[in-house]
């Protein structure tokens, strides 16, 4: 059996939990609860990037994102952050959806599954 291996865990939930093989993330969003879509992406993107490093692994690595917007209308905001922030000949799968999001000052979510 493979020994599991959880990541910034508190007595609700593991920000991260690994295998030999892959990652898991919750979902990420950002700090500042005030800033646009942009700028909430970018702060997303950088915990996975964080949480990924803790793992071993880094974005090249990454299977799948499901991607939570708080809005439609920030979709192409959205996908010009993810553009810059995915690796070129690494794009992962990835779904995107419009739902309503725990904290309504969140714009995004991102949850992602990577390989080590």
């Amino acid at each position: 059996m493979t020994d599991i291996v959880r990541i910034d865990a508190n007595a609700r939930r593991s920000r991260a939990s690994a295998t030999d093989s892959l990652v898991f993330l919750a979902g990420q969003v950002a700090d500042d609860r005030d800033a646009d879509i942009t700028a909430q992406a970018r702060q997303a993107f950088a915990k996975v990037d964080a949480l990924l490093a803790a793992a071993g692994t880094d974005k090249s690595r990454v299977l799948s994102v499901t991607i939570w917007l708080q809005s439609l209308d920030d979709y192409e905001a959205f996908n010009a952050v993810w553009d810059a922030w995915v690796t070129p000949g690494a794009q992962p799968c990835r779904a995107c959806a419009v739902v309503v999001l725990a904290d309504p000052a969140w714009r995004v979510e991102l949850i992602v599954v990577a390989s080590h």
